[in-house]
């Protein structure tokens, strides 16, 4: 178990798994008056929490099933991703992609938070990469045959 760095402005508890294999966190929002998303309408969506994870680390925002399946409610840049350097109000970026109107109200669970860790990359340029039996076979290659 990891500790993070928390500072919750909202007025709501702190993200908490709901059961104890959950890998992500619900995020609520923190509004004071209710939201309205029309169709294919997006709107960031505040949460009142920053935090401050650790090097190698990252915080990836995900939409909740529920949400999405009833109400056609997703993340548009899914997973958003909350750097270990950043120290801002997380924001989440909602999109409703069903046909009616969404109302989001204070304290709704909007997505799930899941903390990562990442790799950083040293490019090697190369004239020629190694050979694998996919080779260049591009999207929808090792598809029905």
């Amino acid at each position: 178990m990891m500790n993070v760095k928390i500072v919750n402005k909202s007025r709501h508890p702190l993200p908490g798994y709901a059961t104890p294999l959950s890998a992500g966190m619900d995020i609520r929002a923190n509004l004071t008056e209710p939201v309205e998303l029309q169709p294919l309408e997006r709107k960031l969506i505040p949460t009142g929490l920053y935090i401050s994870l650790p090097e190698g680390y990252e915080a990836q925002m995900r939409p909740r099933s529920g949400m999405a399946l009833k109400h056609g409610i997703s993340l548009l840049n899914t997973p958003g991703t909350i750097d270990a350097d950043y120290r801002g109000e997380i924001g989440v970026i909602l999109v409703n992609l069903s046909s009616e109107p969404c109302i989001i109200h204070d304290g709704d669970r909007i997505c799930q938070m899941v903390i990562a860790a990442h790799s950083r990359v040293e490019w090697t340029p190369v004239e020629v990469l190694d050979d694998t039996e996919r080779g260049a076979g591009g999207f929808g290659h090792t598809g029905k045959q």
